[in-house]
């Protein structure tokens, strides 16, 4: 069954593997989320949205801004902004077209945030999960869960609509 059927009938999605380093396993983190989207866009323009990372404040509100230093490779660090939070992330993992992962580092949390794009017929099927560790998402464990909870299907809904508008 393809992941396209997967989505349609409801079945679960097995858990992606996980870029996490040391010490930043998600299935124990105390605030983790997954969310998915089918995006109507070919899977190149999916793709530029979300590697052009300089970019994202311009489609995705949330984002204030980013700076990134160097090319789109393994190891390459950006800085950005959102909701007030300023957030130093590094890439983890680069797949042109399938997966896309960084881990982050703001006040008191550390996170990973994997992307995963699967292409289908001039669709792509996009997936998510983020998870938060550290002392402050322990601490503010239910907060932090609702912020993951909605702010994951906020962020696919923007791409779908700055791919699918990009058409």
């Amino acid at each position: 069954m393809s992941a396209f059927n997967s989505i349609r009938s409801g079945a679960a999605l097995r858990p992606a593997a996980s870029s996490a380093p040391a010490g930043l396993p998600p299935t124990t983190a105390p605030a983790r989320a997954r969310a998915q989207i089918i995006i109507n866009a070919p899977p190149d323009r999916v793709w530029q949205l979300m590697t052009q990372i300089e970019r994202w404040p311009e489609w995705n509100k949330a984002v204030d801004s980013v700076k990134r230093a160097g090319a789109l490779t393994k190891g390459s660090v950006f800085v950005w902004k959102s909701r007030g939070f300023t957030v130093t992330s590094t890439l983890q993992d680069i797949e042109p077209r399938r997966r896309l992962s960084w881990t982050g580092e703001a006040i008191g949390t550390k996170a990973i945030h994997e992307w995963e794009f699967e292409a289908n017929d001039g669709k792509v099927l996009v997936r998510t999960f983020e998870a938060f560790h550290g002392w402050l998402p322990w601490l503010l464990r239910r907060s932090m869960q609702k912020t993951l909870d909605d702010t994951l299907p906020k962020w696919l809904a923007t791409l779908k609509a700055a791919a699918e508008r990009a058409g």
